[in-house]
């Protein structure tokens, strides 16, 4: 049985591997962070945007087309230590911009991302500012799914 520290820097390590993967590029690898069923939110996405995505197939048919969109670090992360272990709520910024117009893409994020003991995401609500990126793409959201129109 894990110690409620150990399952913490799980759960934690999971999401800085999450960072890593996405700011990488690495998007296969990104969803083998996810439980078979992990659930991706996004309780502030535009009315064109996915709110949920469940499941390793709709999480990688959603976000494979990330890294033809954004060129982004993140950067100044800083975790909120929660009563459960399992519980991540981080905050963090990116630096970088869109791809197809070279505009910049700063945000701010806050996350709450429910892991299971060994780690895997559950679930991950992601709290950020929609028009961030559609200012920096210059398009509605729904292009960010659908892939590269170049």
């Amino acid at each position: 049985m894990k110690t409620k520290e150990q399952i913490r820097t799980l759960a934690q390590q999971a999401f800085k591997n999450h960072l890593e993967y996405l700011s990488s590029g690495r998007i296969t690898e990104w969803v083998d962070l996810f439980t078979n069923d992990g659930i991706l939110e996004f309780p502030y996405g535009p009315a064109d945007f996915p709110k949920h995505v469940e499941g390793k197939q709709s999480l990688y048919e959603y976000m494979k087309n990330f890294p033809e969109h954004f060129k982004v670090q993140f950067e100044n992360l800083h975790f909120h230590v929660t009563e459960d272990p399992t519980l991540v709520i981080a905050e963090f910024t990116s630096s970088g911009h869109a791809i197809s117009t070279g505009k910049p893409y700063n945000q701010k994020y806050i996350s709450v991302v429910t892991t299971n003991e060994d780690g895997e995401i559950i679930k991950y609500v992601d709290f950020w500012n929609p028009m961030v990126a559609m200012e920096a793409i210059n398009a509605p959201l729904a292009s960010f799914v659908e892939g590269s129109h170049a």
